[in-house]
């Protein structure tokens, strides 16, 4: 080493002695001896050396809690937030204090109480000094400066940026007035991240199949749960994320059960919330307690209402207004849209029965005092054996509940109406002038008052249409802003097909981004997707993310490799890789699929569009059916264009397509038929198949194709009797003639023969 290079490397060393010395002053200048000591009559704090946090005790309504807060001297102390509190809830009296004691441990003890409320537990574990860090965290140290106890390992209800949530861990909501919370955000063994009631009900759920260690919110704003080695397994991004200009943010989990990130607008002076697990607040198990049952109003938020409570009952619960000591009898009153469950207890009686039958078994039962019907595919009968319940009441629910009421006749009497008093007939004009005077002003005050309500409520609803909202739905799909759609497709350059173009996430991960291209409802679009986007099957194309802003309607895909499957029977090499075989399986792929939509998803839906254009091919040749949901988004479902039999129609278009290699699905179904009736079926298969089919898995795929098409949708199959005969466990019957319903046959003029060569 030269005088050159050593001159460098004692600079060198200098520098990081004294980086080193400034890092270990600041830390030793906000560290806490042991025997100190704050107290609530006094108001003193701990601050981190920065001065964003401070830690002391907290006033919550004249009761107090020991815990940090945000100290920074732009934000008011009105908004100076709780981010942690010692033993989860725990309130003292105005004599209370906390001492780190002689021992190392810390100390919550409540004079008015008479002993301690709370603890550390670190008594016997070397603790020397306590210190409030620059991010937030509180720590106890040892001699060696090494963490004994730290509050980012003991979370209240907020983690702050860069905090973790390790499995086992959990975030417990803060009590609303006197009621104890019960909603909690667990990470589970599993490495699942899930919001919970008590802990039996969960009403929100992510990760896997991965299996993720910790949850951590990122100071760029982004929601990770991360795998052992560090890689996110799942995200999700706040509105502002990656905007250097935030320098705060959190996630807490609300009092109303909801989780929800939270970043610090320095221009506004208050939280933004940035993102919300849960879109609909009344999906949220018991938003309503027993307070009443949950619907959503004109400015889309909630309120809790009573359909069943009794105009003679004062108690603010909202309770069924059963009991199994009535002597009258009982009757059940219908309520449409709305769906029940149990709070106390939290559970239902599930059986699988008919409309009828469901209301019929819980009339006929004395401990039933309400059910709600699903019928999702599945029809399920919900029995409620307690009074006590919530739920929720919205138009697009298809669910219907039966309440039940005791036969009372002295229910139903009108209450007694009093004696009319006697007037007198002497007219008092000056009392007819002040009337006509007090009914002017209350005329002029009342319009002035609707008047300003209007303008407020259009301003409020113009601001709200040209914000971007990030609020994906509990399957996390991601709310993207119109830049950020930009960005991932490169401003669009790269078309595959109508309207849709390839992207790629900044995972790497290849999307392909549909564009609506039509004005759409903000609502309606946002409720659609949430039922896209909770929709998995196999065979179903995985909706990733979309947006919703300033009349922008996107849809964001995964990318299959392949593309559609019309494409890929227009090009040679690929159309080689469709044989027989691989042609049967996508049959039976999107027979499943569309299967699954019809009868294992919650609500009923009908794809409404199905063709080759809408089947993709992912890299290992499995078909996954695009665009379902989508009648739903646009309202164009209409009373030919909604139903099963529509689908179960295309879907027999789509089979005789990939059987004859014709793209013109009518003309190949005409032509088809015909070589069918003549005995010559193997006419009709694409002859670019290299290796044939065997006759009778032939034969069969066209009867049950010719079975879907026919003219008579009474006629037609379900698409769980087209899966059991492409499976060959389901013999079929050969076909009448498809078209002589409706008499679509092609015109005279035309000639099959000529035609058919496109086969």
């Amino acid at each position: 080493m030269d005088r050159g290079d050593r001159i460098i490397a004692c600079y060198s060393n200098l520098l990081l002695s004294v980086s080193i010395g400034f890092l270990l002053f600041s830390v030793v200048s906000s560290q806490i001896p042991l025997g100190s000591k704050l107290t609530v009559e006094q108001n003193n704090y701990w601050f981190s050396s920065n001065k964003d946090y401070a830690i002391g005790f907290l006033n919550f309504s004249d009761q107090y809690s020991f815990g940090v807060r945000f100290n920074a001297i732009y934000i008011p102390s009105s908004e100076q937030t709780a981010i942690w509190t010692a033993g989860w809830n725990v309130k003292v009296s105005s004599k209370a204090y906390l001492e780190l004691s002689l021992t190392g441990e810390m100390i919550l003890f409540d004079p008015a109480k008479g002993k301690i409320v709370w603890q550390s537990k670190t008594g016997n574990t070397s603790v020397e000094s306590a210190v409030l860090l620059d991010d937030g965290n509180f720590v106890l140290l040892n001699r060696n400066k090494s963490a004994v106890w730290q509050s980012f390992e003991s979370p209240s209800d907020t983690m702050l940026s860069g905090q973790s949530l390790s499995v086992g861990q959990s975030l417990r909501a803060s009590s609303r007035g006197s009621l104890t919370s019960y909603y909690s955000l667990h990470m589970n063994v599993s490495g699942v991240m899930q919001l919970r009631w008590e802990t039996s009900i969960i009403y929100w759920t992510v990760g896997g199949p991965q299996s993720a260690v910790r949850a951590i919110l990122g100071s760029d704003g982004i929601l990770q749960l991360l795998d052992q080695q560090s890689q996110a397994v799942w995200s999700v991004y706040g509105e502002d994320h990656n905007d250097s200009d935030v320098k705060f943010r959190f996630l807490r989990l609300d009092s109303d059960g909801n989780l929800r990130i939270y970043s610090w607008e320095n221009n506004a002076m208050s939280w933004r919330i940035v993102w919300q697990a849960i879109i609909n607040q009344c999906d949220v198990f018991a938003t309503c307690a027993t307070n009443g049952i949950c619907t959503l109003n004109a400015s889309d938020s909630y309120v809790c209402w009573c359909p069943f409570r009794s105009t003679r009952d004062s108690n603010s619960e909202c309770l069924i207004p059963y009991k199994p000591s009535c002597e009258s009898g009982s009757s059940m009153i219908l309520h449409e849209h709305m769906y029940l469950y149990g709070i106390y207890p939290p559970n239902n009686t599930v059986v699988q029965t008919n409309l009828q039958q469901c209301r019929s078994m819980c009339q006929k039962d004395p401990s039933c005092h309400a059910a709600s019907f699903i019928n999702n595919g599945t029809p399920q009968c919900h029995m409620m054996n307690s009074r006590y319940v919530g739920g929720q009441s919205d138009p697009s629910l298809g669910s219907v509940t039966f309440v039940k009421t005791c036969s009372d006749p002295i229910a139903v009497l009108p209450p007694p109406v009093p004696a009319p008093r006697k007037v007198s007939q002497k007219i008092c004009v000056a009392c007819l002038l002040e009337v006509a005077a007090a009914s002017i002003v209350v005329f002029v005050m009342l319009q002035f008052s609707i008047g300003v309500y209007l303008f407020r409520r259009r301003k409020h609803m113009m601001q709200k249409s040209a914000l971007p909202h990030i609020v994906p739905n509990a399957t996390g799909c991601i709310v993207f802003s119109y830049s950020e759609i930009k960005d991932l497709t490169d401003n669009f350059k790269q078309q595959i097909g109508q309207n849709v173009f390839k992207g790629v996430l900044p995972d790497n991960r290849l999307v392909a981004v549909k564009d609506l291209n039509a004005s759409i409802d903000e609502r309606r679009f946002r409720a659609a997707v949430l039922k896209i986007g909770s929709i998995y099957h196999k065979n179903l194309l995985r909706l990733d993310g979309y947006c919703c802003e300033s009349g922008r309607r996107l849809l964001v895909y995964e990318l299959a490799k392949y593309g559609s499957v019309d494409k890929c029977l227009e090009e040679p090499r690929m159309c080689k890789r469709l044989t027989w075989r691989k042609r049967m399986d996508i049959c039976l792929a999107v027979a499943r699929a569309i299967s699954y939509l019809h009868t294992g998803c919650r609500e009923f839906i009908s794809h409404g569009n199905l063709k080759c254009e809408n089947v993709v091919l992912d890299d290992e040749l499995e078909a996954k059916v695009s665009e379902f949901g989508l009648r739903t988004i646009q309202a164009e479902a209409s009373s030919s264009g909604g139903l099963a039999e529509t689908d179960v129609r295309d879907f027999g278009k789509m089979m005789v397509v990939l059987i004859t290699g014709c793209q013109n699905a009518d003309e190949a179904c005409y032509l088809s038929y015909e070589k069918w009736v003549k005995a010559e079926k193997e006419m009709a298969m694409d002859q670019r198949i290299v290796v044939g089919a065997d006759s009778e898995e032939l034969e069969r795929a066209l009867r049950i194709a010719f079975w879907c098409l026919q003219g008579d949708e009474r006629m037609r199959p379900s698409m769980g009797e087209v899966i059991k005969v492409l499976e060959g466990t389901l013999a079929v019957d050969p076909p009448p003639p498809p078209f002589a319903h409706n008499q679509q046959w092609p015109p005279d003029d035309e000639s099959p023969s000529e035609s058919y060569s496109a086969l």
